[in-house]
């Protein structure tokens, strides 16, 4: 029976990664609550002996032979006479193994051993998927809509690391506005962070955070993915437009056609995965008035004068220009604000 039962371990370790030490530790911890369980009057005087190599499991009841007189405590000793039944050269002051059975356990003793064994199996499951997760944050994993709740408007999604599973939940302020998910659909999350909970791992997966498109783009565009061309900042309104400034590293190369791609075909790819969101690629300037001109594209900028007070500016633009820049409900100006780090202040040339 002890060879099936190392066998069985074996099979956890290959089938689910749970090492065999790790399982043979929860099953030494079993073996004792179920003692315990029927001994509780016992201390720490029960030794249970794992040894994989042979094969074999033994528990003993650790003893101290006394006179009989002194014979006090049944859990922890024992009389001369009782200890020449486990060893013949026994003396009074001597510590006796007396080996138990484990068969003889009560079934509630069984069940709590079991019981042990099932949770330290779930233990080490979660602490595997925990630490396969947590090496994907910041990352995006595809995974597949399980249920959708419409009544709160969350939607778990079953996502998947190597060979690894787990469900998260895609909240409602983490959802991209008017995007209709449905139970089977395949769609593409962002791991913002993996917590661990009573109930396992939480992993908080996202299609609204920016880094969804930075992740998007290094896969869709090669330069970005070896480094040629940088992501130096990206400002996002989920659904609605995306404003992006990139940096090329070599002077012959591109970085908004890089991004664009050929006939707008990667970020195409990248608007269809976002349902469609607008997505602005201006070129990143270490000279603050120059990238803040480019960060208010589509709008034609005049002048740019930073202030004296903290990150602010004032922008000068054509009259015509104005809505545009502007944007509709600010948008434009916001995004623009919110990709420089600068409070921008937006003029017309006739108010000059």
């Amino acid at each position: 029976m002890n060879a099936e039962f190392f066998d069985a371990i074996a099979d956890i370790e290959r089938e689910k990664g749970i090492p065999q030490k790790y399982m043979e530790e929860k099953i030494r911890q079993a073996l004792l609550a179920a003692f315990k369980r029927d001994n509780p009057e016992c201390e720490d005087n029960v030794v249970v002996d794992i040894d994989s190599e042979r094969k074999t499991i033994t528990m003993t009841v650790q003893k101290t032979v006394v006179e009989d007189e002194d014979y006090v405590d049944p859990a922890m000793e024992l009389t001369l006479d009782e200890a020449r039944r486990y060893s013949k050269k026994a003396a009074v002051g001597d510590v006796v193994s007396i080996p138990v059975e484990t068969k003889k356990f009560g079934r509630i003793a069984a069940q709590a051993a079991k019981q042990v064994i099932i949770q330290g199996i779930r233990e080490a499951e979660r602490g595997i998927i925990f630490d396969e997760f947590t090496s994907k944050e910041h990352e995006i994993l595809t995974g597949v809509v399980s249920r959708v709740e419409p009544r709160t408007g969350s939607v778990s999604i079953k996502i998947s690391s190597n060979s690894e599973f787990t469900e998260a939940m895609l909240s409602p302020s983490e959802r991209i506005k008017g995007e209709v998910l449905t139970e089977g659909d395949h769609v593409k999350v962002y791991v913002v962070e993996v917590r661990k909970s009573t109930r396992g791992p939480q992993v908080l997966i996202s299609r609204t955070h920016p880094g969804l498109v930075k992740r998007l783009f290094e896969q869709e565009v090669p330069e970005i993915y070896d480094g040629t061309v940088e992501i130096r900042s990206i400002a996002r309104e989920a659904g609605s437009r995306t404003k992006m400034a990139v940096y090329s590293t070599e002077p012959d190369v591109d970085p908004i056609g890089a991004c664009v791609g050929p006939k707008g075909g990667r970020v195409a790819s990248i608007v269809d995965e976002l349902g469609g969101e607008k997505i602005d690629i201006i070129k990143y300037s270490d000279d603050p008035e120059q990238y803040i001109a480019s960060a208010l594209s589509p709008a034609e900028v005049l002048s740019v004068e930073i202030l004296d007070e903290g990150r602010s500016c004032r922008v000068i633009v054509p009259d015509s220009q104005l809505s545009l820049a502007i944007g509709k409900e600010g948008q434009n100006a916001r995004l623009a604000a919110k990709l420089t780090g600068y409070k921008i202040d937006i003029k017309p040339a006739s108010a000059v």
